[in-house]
């Protein structure tokens, strides 16, 4: 009991427990407002005025509803706390079947996102690069992937959740000051003299494609659920006084300022550029040279700290691996080679899979999408047992059949633009 005492005081979850409520606004809006957003308005293109504005609005009302439910469920037997979605879910589906169900989606959605961090924060720096020095020979993306994984082989290693709520806050404020550039700068720029509000591609399967690719973009944009247990874990509670009470007032904030970035970035977005939007939006600005360059850095900033949020839980996981099952001993050494081969594996693969869109995409519908819109709801059914054909019921229900249409569709849009920017890339190392 004692060894199983000093081993959770050392894993990054479990080691603090005493942040405040703000920390989880912070944290929230790390995870969500992230690289996901810049793509939103290229969703809209590909979705159209009415399905885009639906999907947006939609998403967010679900998402929040199946956020509130794994809050609700954070100490919903007297006495504990399920401090990772693995621990709620095997109390839910047992012991195995919980492990299996959740443990493949959570490293998919945790190492899907470290990946496309990866990708956006090296494609942010060589964009930077680009816009301030016009004259400069141009270097590959594979080298700014690179150098802005150097920083991670620093950061990765702070012990806990507590530890980055600095990198933290950093990200979650210049989140706001990048996309209020980006849409205030779209604003400014003015609607396009050529602007076209039809779809972008020319058949039907075409249109048929992108539109799942659309759903799984403002899937991943939404997706923040794999880290909400394993962040109100980090607030401390009482009989009296329980978590969920601060854990909700951060969540509501951090969703209020989820809906200020989300809904005038992707129709502003979309409605001044139209269909020829990027799937960057800082790619379609171009101009001023100064502002783009400063948004570019700015969401370097953002994507070091989403990075580092989503990487604690992968190292939770391995550390846990490390030490309750192949019975490691706690130690500097153990957690400095471990965290830096992941690294390592995270950066290589973004070096050889550079698709921002695509692995929006993908990510949003294969991963994202069980993790924030079903799973929370199927885990309520089976703890709950709310009465058949009930308000929660129903809910929850249709909550299931909306996030597995997304699981189903999304990735195979996804997959079909990866597999069409991928005939003309060239790998370089």
């Amino acid at each position: 009991m004692e060894e199983q005492r000093a081993i959770d005081d050392w894993l990054p979850i479990t080691s603090s427990r005493n942040a405040k409520w703000w920390y989880s606004t912070f944290h929230n809006v790390t995870t969500m407002v992230g690289a996901g957003m810049l793509g939103l308005p290229y969703a809209m293109a590909e979705l159209g005025w009415g399905p885009g504005v639906a999907v947006l609005v939609l998403s967010w009302i679900i998402t929040l509803y199946t956020l509130w439910l794994m809050v609700e469920m954070h100490e919903m037997v007297p006495g504990r706390r399920f401090d990772r979605y693995n621990e709620l879910a095997q109390y839910a589906f047992g012991e195995k079947l919980g492990l299996y169900i959740v443990v493949p989606q959570q490293l998919i959605v945790e190492v899907g996102v470290s990946i496309v961090y990866m990708v956006i924060g090296g494609k942010s720096l060589q964009m930077f690069h680009e816009t301030v020095c016009l004259s400069c020979k141009k270097i590959k993306t594979s080298y700014f992937i690179m150098i802005y994984a150097s920083v991670h082989f620093v950061l990765s290693h702070l012990p806990n959740f507590n530890s980055i709520i600095g990198v933290s806050l950093a990200a979650a404020v210049v989140s706001l000051s990048y996309y209020t550039i980006a849409w205030t700068a779209s604003l400014h720029k003015g609607v396009q003299h050529d602007v076209q509000y039809g779809y972008k591609a020319k058949s039907t399967a075409g249109m048929v494609f992108n539109f799942f690719s659309a759903l799984g973009d403002i899937a991943f944009a939404y997706g923040g659920h794999h880290a909400v247990l394993e962040i109100q874990a980090t607030i401390p509670s009482t009989p009296e006084k329980p978590s969920k009470g601060p854990m909700w007032r951060g969540v509501v904030i951090a969703y209020i300022i989820v809906a200020l970035c989300y809904f005038p970035f992707a129709i502003i977005g979309y409605w001044i550029f139209g269909n020829s939007v990027q799937d960057n939006i800082l790619i379609s600005l171009g101009k001023p040279a100064w502002l783009v360059a400063l948004a570019n850095m700015f969401v370097v900033v953002h994507v070091i700290g989403s990075y580092q949020i989503s990487s604690m839980l992968v190292f939770d996981m391995i550390e846990t691996v490390l030490l309750k099952k192949l019975h490691f001993k706690p130690s500097k050494i153990l957690r400095f080679i471990a965290r830096n081969i992941y690294v390592v594996f995270t950066m290589i693969v973004a070096i050889t899979f550079p698709f921002f869109s695509g692995l929006l995409s993908f990510f949003g519908g294969f991963a994202f999408a069980p993790t924030t819109y079903f799973l929370p709801c199927m885990m309520w059914l089976a703890i709950k047992k709310p009465r058949r054909f009930s308000l929660s019921w129903w809910t929850n229900w249709m909550c299931i059949v909306v996030g597995v249409l997304l699981m189903v569709l999304a990735p195979i849009g996804g997959l079909r633009q990866i597999i069409i920017q991928a005939k003309t890339y060239q790998f370089h190392y």
